[in-house]
C-alpha cells in the first residue's frame, strides 16, 4: 500500500526539571502524545518510532521553568496519503449512495455516489447490502471487503480520507489481485502467440521470396538454353 514511508529523524525533546530523574519516560510520553496525530514538521501522522538518545547530558535552557533539551535519533514511521495515491482499507458500512472504510484502523475514508464507477451497481442480496459489478460477477463489494481506492484528499485534522474507485485498478483486492494476475498472464500468451504468427509469416514470406528466386534462376537458366540452342541450329 502507498502511503507509509519510515524516516530518519534528529529531534531535540524538551523536558520538564521536575522529570529530570525519569528522562527516558518523559522522552517517550511526549512522542507517545504525538501518535496518530498529524505532524507538519514529519508532513505526515506518526504511526509509531524507535528512539535512540544521544546523550545522556541534556542542555539546560534559560527561562522560568529551565527545561532540558534532550537530543535524540529517532526512526518513525509515517502515513502521510497524497491525492492519487492508492491505499487500503476495509469496508465497515455501505450503503446506496456511498461506502465507509476503515484505513490502518485508524483514518476514515468515504467514497461517494458519483465517485463509485459505473459498473457497481448497488443491491440488496439475502438481506446484505453489495455493490456488484456488471462487468465482472465475482467482482463485488460489500462489508467486511479489503478494498483498494484511490485518494481524492486527505483531513489533515480529523484524518479523514475522500476517496475513489473510479479507475479500473481500483476495488476488491481479493478479486484484483487474483483477476489481474490472469489478465497478465493472459497478456503475456497472447503476445507471445501473436509473435509467434509474427515469426511464421515472415518464414513462409521468405520461403516465398526464396523460391520466386530459384524459379527465376531457372527461367533465366532455360532462356539462355534455349538462345544456345538457336545459335546452334543456325551455324548448322
Amino acid at each position: 500500500m502507498e502511503g507509509l514511508k519510515v524516516s530518519d529523524a534528529n529531534l531535540v525533546v524538551y523536558v520538564h526539571p521536575s522529570k529530570s530523574k525519569k528522562v527516558s519516560e518523559a522522552i517517550l510520553r511526549e512522542l507517545g502524545s504525538l501518535l496518530f496525530k498529524f505532524s507538519e514538521t514529519f508532513d505526515g501522522v506518526l504511526l509509531a518510532y524507535d528512539v535512540n538518545i544521544l546523550s545522556e547530558v541534556a542542555k539546560i535552557l534559560p527561562g522560568i521553568h529551565p527545561y532540558l533539551g534532550v537530543r535524540l535519533k529517532a526512526k518513525l514511521l509515517l502515513f502521510y496519503p497524497k491525492p492519487d495515491m492508492l491505499l487500503e482499507g476495509k469496508v465497515v458500512k455501505l450503503g446506496q449512495q456511498s461506502i465507509h472504510v476503515i484505513v490502518l484502523g485508524f483514518s476514515s475514508a468515504i467514497i461517494t455516489e458519483e465517485d463509485i464507477r459505473e459498473e457497481f451497481i448497488y443491491k440488496v442480496k439475502h438481506g446484505q447490502e453489495v455493490f456488484a459489478s456488471t462487468s465482472h460477477k465475482r467482482h463485488k463489494i460489500k462489508v467486511g471487503t479489503i478494498i483498494r481506492f484511490l485518494v481524492k484528499s486527505f483531513d489533515e485534522e480529523i484524518l479523514h480520507i475522500s476517496g475513489s474507485l473510479v479507475p479500473v485498478h481500483t476495488g476488491s483486492i481479493h478479486w484484483l489481485d487474483k483477476n489481474l494476475e490472469d489478465c497478465s498472464h493472459t497478456n503475456r500468451s497472447t503476445k507471445k502467440r501473436r509473435e509467434s504468427e509474427g515469426r511464421g509469416e515472415m518464414e513462409e514470406h521468405d520461403k516465398v521470396m526464396v523460391d520466386g528466386e530459384t524459379f527465376s534462376l531457372n527461367i533465366d537458366h532455360q532462356i539462355k538454353k534455349s538462345k544456345r540452342r538457336r545459335r546452334s541450329e543456325d551455324s548448322c
